[in-house]
């Protein structure tokens, strides 16, 4: 019986990727001080900032198609509003959000590509 139960759970670790490493995603890594987001063809980076009440977090559109970032959840964007001043990004645009001025943390995605993690992230306001 042991056997077979180390054989079922070394089965299940090759078979959920155990010998591997995750993906990165916003929650397992620590948050960056910074207001600026940078949207590139791998995604937006960094995913996971930190910033002080009151600021204003700018997205830059460096990849070479738009992008519609807005707050989570999708498609209702109510958890923050002041990210959905962002909208939509022209290759080589950027802008701002409202001001953040509520101590939270803020999800947001890509409108028009919601389930591609590498284009979502946290914000946390402190």
């Amino acid at each position: 019986m042991t056997r077979a139960t180390i054989a079922v759970a070394a089965l299940l670790a090759v078979a959920c990727g155990g010998g591997g490493s995750s993906p990165t995603s916003p929650g397992n890594t620590p948050p960056v001080t910074t207001n600026t987001i940078t949207i590139t063809a791998s995604g937006a980076s960094p995913r996971n900032i930190q910033i002080n009440a009151g600021t204003r977090v700018t997205f830059v559109n460096n990849d070479t198609r738009a992008h519609n970032m807005t707050s989570d959840p999708h498609p209702e964007h109510t958890q923050c509003p002041e990210l959905n001043q962002i909208g939509l990004l022209a290759p080589g645009q950027s802008r701002e959000s409202g001001n953040l001025n509520t101590v939270r943390t803020c999800g947001f995605h890509d409108h028009d590509n919601p389930g591609v993690a590498s284009l979502t992230g946290v914000i946390t306001i402190r």
